[in-house]
């Protein structure tokens, strides 16, 4: 078990890498870029993702020599305990489009045991932070709370795209989103996996789904919302083991504290368990140290 201490201080570095990349990203925010394209029209990255990632990997490694890094733009380099997910841009669409509605997403682990993340709001300023010691926004302790009943509740989740039709066939993913809408009171699809969960960690959402996001989208998210009071259910939909870490697994239910809705527990469970009879499995070696960022993982509607 990591010691708190130390998690803390690890808290620390993720804060002040963030932070460095503040201000460069948000100058550039509703500017005009050159986008390019990693594998379809859907999964798009800009300059800004590739400095801010190269920001950040510097900083951690003059702080903590010998890290592991695992990041978005660049993969993972380093054979150190401590290993950092890095996602400088998530919601690099919003961000390139003018949607505020993106973050830096920086999560630590050590021995697959997240102990620290931070997710950082440019736009806002809104600074989310988790150690094992607690959560905080802003440097305030940071308390999850969400409506107990599902008809009333706010889920922020994706609709289906492509490649939920082929995966789960046209009809079948139609409906499951069918059954959502028609049971929460809200459905929203705001394009941010890690900034998505800390709205749930804040109070601010009920509930947040995705069914395909990768390590760099929700690690430092997890600790966030659980040392805020809320749950995180992870689903292997078929691309790891079911005993693997909860960071490495593609799919995810959040609830905030004091919630529990069963029919998205429902829909996710259904969703994981059909991809994973249908697909080969991941082995755990291979989910926690690809060298490249695996595309194939992340889901256009969760970027």
């Amino acid at each position: 078990m990591m010691d708190r201490d130390r998690s803390a201080d690890l808290r620390a570095i993720a804060i002040e890498a963030a932070l460095l990349v503040r201000e460069p990203l948000a100058a550039a925010f509703r500017s005009e870029m050159a986008v390019d394209y990693k594998v379809d029209l859907h999964d798009i990255v800009t300059k800004h993702d590739r400095q801010a990632e190269e920001t950040i990997r510097a900083l951690i490694l003059e702080r903590l020599p010998g890290s592991t890094i695992v990041g978005e733009e660049y993969g993972a380099s380093g054979e150190g305990r401590v290993r950092w997910y890095i996602d400088p841009i998530d919601g690099t669409s919003n961000f390139a489009r003018g949607i505020a509605f993106w973050c830096v997403s920086i999560g630590v682990t050590v021995d697959d045991e997240i102990v620290a993340g931070v997710i950082l709001d440019p736009v806002t300023g809104n600074m989310f932070s988790a150690d094992l010691t607690g959560a905080w926004l802003n440097g305030h302790p940071l308390k999850s709370s969400a409506l107990a009943d599902e008809r009333k509740a706010t889920l922020i989740t994706g609709y289906p795209v492509a490649r939920d039709f082929r995966l789960d066939g046209r009809e079948r993913a139609l409906e499951n989103f069918a059954t959502l809408a028609e049971t929460f009171s809200t459905l929203r699809r705001p394009g941010s996996a890690a900034l998505s969960i800390a709205h749930v960690a804040a109070g601010w959402a009920d509930a947040a789904a995705g069914f395909g996001v990768n390590t760099w989208d929700v690690t430092a998210a997890i600790l966030l919302l659980r040392q805020a009071g809320g749950t995180y259910t992870s689903l292997p939909m078929g691309k790891v083991e079911p005993e693997s870490p909860d960071h490495f697994c593609p799919g995810y239910i959040a609830v905030g504290a004091g919630a529990s809705y069963p029919t998205l527990s429902r829909i996710g469970q259904d969703i994981s368990m059909r991809r994973t009879a249908a697909g080969p499995v991941k082995t755990h070696a291979q989910s926690s140290m690809h060298t490249k960022p695996n595309h194939e993982i992340n889901a256009p509607n969760d970027s």
